[in-house]
């Protein structure tokens, strides 16, 4: 058994949205939690696979298939909530609708205005 394969639905979610460059309370925000659960989830996650920071497990992430290392799983995670786009071979994206940071603006996960 890998170490991957201890984490919950949600750690894995967690990591791969780590992975993809989502802040704590972006993740929050896509999980529609607090930022408290985010961290408590990263907490189990670097525990269970021995990272110490998010690098760490965005590379851990990076090194086990990226984006697609949840479907080796089987438990096809991404996308799960609302404001998540996908296209046939693309990654999945979040689409922010509403951030507040410019009131009603669209933002790439970047932060780019779209």
């Amino acid at each position: 058994m890998q170490p991957r394969d201890r984490l919950t639905a949600k750690e894995v979610q967690v990591a791969t949205l780590v992975w993809q460059g989502l802040t704590n309370k972006d993740i929050a925000g896509v999980l529609r939690t607090s930022e408290q659960v985010v961290k408590n989830y990263l907490r189990t996650a670097f525990d269970k696979l021995g990272v110490w920071t998010r690098l760490e497990l965005a590379l851990y992430v990076a090194g086990h298939g990226g984006a697609n290392w949840h479907l080796r799983l089987g438990n096809g995670l991404l996308p799960v909530e609302p404001g998540w786009r996908t296209s046939p071979g693309a990654e999945p994206q979040l689409s922010r609708t509403n951030d507040s940071r410019s009131g009603s603006e669209k933002h790439s996960p970047e932060g780019a205005v779209l």
